[in-house]
C-alpha cells in the first residue's frame, strides 16, 4: 500500500456512474411496477452498493480503509438505460474514487442478478468516475508572481561548527520543490539580537516568506518566538495550531513547540521546530496550501 502518513486530513467527495441497459419496455415497467421476482430492484442494489463502498478495501488489495462519512446512491431511468450514481465523502488522507467506482460496480452488478430472470440481454455499459474533489490538488492557489523566500537556521552548535544542518536544508529543498525562490539560507546562533536583526534585514529587503527553524522548545537558549513575536504586525495562531494539530498526529511530543507565524507588513514570518522531523513535518502540514496567503494579500488594498 501506498505510505499516507504524511498527507493532511481533507473532505474527499468521489461520485461514480453505472450504466445498465435492458432491452425493452417491459423489464423498465418490472423495475418502475416493483414486480421483478427477486423484488425491489433500486432498493436492493441500493443497500447492495452502501456495502460495497464499505468493503471496498477488503476486496481491492490497495485500497485503504477509511471512514465513510456519507454515501447516496441514486437510480434514474434514461430510455433503455438505467443510471446508478453513487456519491462518497471522507474527511482523511486519500480519496475515496476507488469506494465510489466499487459501490456503482456493486449496484450493476446487483440489478443485472435481479433482472436477468426476466431479461436475457442485460448488459453493464459502463462505469466510470464522474468527479472527485479533495486533497492536495484541490489546496493548490498561488499567485501568479514568485515567492521569494529566506531560510535561517537558529541553533548555537551548527553555527559553532559542531554539528552539521539538517533541518534547514530540508525546507530549502521542499520550497524548491514547490517553485518558491529560496533567496537566502543562513545560519545564527540563538541570540535574540541576531534572530531580530536577520528579521528586519530581509523584511527591509521585501522577502515573501521567512522561515526559522530552531530555538521553539524550552530550553534556556531556546528563544526565537520571544524574539519574533515582538516585531509582528499581525499574529497568525491559526499557522502555529496547523503545525501542532499535525506533529501531534505523528509525536505526542509536539505539543512542547512554541512555534509562531505571523506578518511584518507583507512579508510571512514562520519559526519551525529544530529538528529535521519536526521541520519536514510542519512544512507537510502547511504547503502547498499556506502559499494561499500571498493569493489574499494581492486581492486586498493596502493602506
Amino acid at each position: 500500500m501506498v505510505d499516507i502518513t504524511g498527507k493532511i486530513k481533507t473532505h474527499r467527495i468521489a461520485i461514480a456512474q453505472a450504466v445498465v441497459q435492458v432491452s425493452s419496455q417491459d423489464t423498465i415497467d418490472a423495475i418502475i411496477n416493483k414486480t421483478v421476482p427477486k423484488g425491489d430492484v433500486f432498493e436492493a442494489s441500493r443497500i447492495a452498493g452502501l456495502f460495497g463502498v464499505k468493503r471496498t478495501s477488503d476486496i481491492i488489495p490497495d485500497c485503504h480503509p477509511l471512514p465513510v462519512e456519507f454515501t447516496q446512491i441514486t437510480h434514474s431511468i434514461d430510455g433503455l438505460h438505467i443510471i446508478a450514481q453513487v456519491e462518497v465523502h471522507t474527511i482523511y488522507r486519500t480519496g475515496v474514487e476507488v469506494e465510489a467506482m466499487h459501490g456503482a460496480s456493486v449496484v450493476a452488478l446487483t440489478m443485472y442478478d435481479m433482472l436477468k430472470p426476466i431479461d436475457k440481454e442485460i448488459e453493464i455499459t459502463s462505469i466510470k468516475l464522474v468527479k472527485k474533489k479533495g486533497g492536495k490538488s484541490a489546496f493548490t492557489d498561488r499567485p501568479k508572481r514568485d515567492i521569494t523566500a529566506a531560510v535561517v537556521v537558529c541553533s548555537d552548535s551548527i553555527s559553532a561548527g559542531k554539528k552539521q544542518d539538517f533541518a534547514g536544508k530540508a525546507i530549502v529543498a521542499k520550497l524548491e520543490n514547490l517553485k518558491v525562490t529560496v533567496s537566502e539560507y543562513t545560519i545564527i546562533p540563538d541570540e535574540v539580537t541576531d534572530i531580530q536583526q536577520t528579521l528586519q534585514r530581509l523584511c527591509a529587503a521585501q522577502t515573501d516568506l521567512v522561515i526559522y527553524t530552531g530555538g521553539t522548545g524550552l530550553s534556556p537558549r531556546d528563544v526565537t518566538p520571544e524574539a519574533i513575536r515582538p516585531l509582528l504586525h499581525r499574529e497568525i495562531p491559526g499557522i502555529a495550531e496547523a503545525m501542532r494539530s499535525y506533529g501531534q498526529e505523528h509525536m505526542p511530543y509536539a505539543m512542547l513547540s512554541r512555534s509562531v507565524a505571523g506578518l511584518i507588513d507583507n512579508t510571512l514570518v514562520l519559526a519551525l521546530p529544530g529538528s529535521t522531523r519536526g521541520a519536514q513535518e510542519s512544512m507537510d502540514a502547511l504547503f502547498p496550501y499556506l502559499l494561499h496567503l500571498f493569493r489574499v494579500m494581492e486581492q486586498t488594498p493596502h493602506e
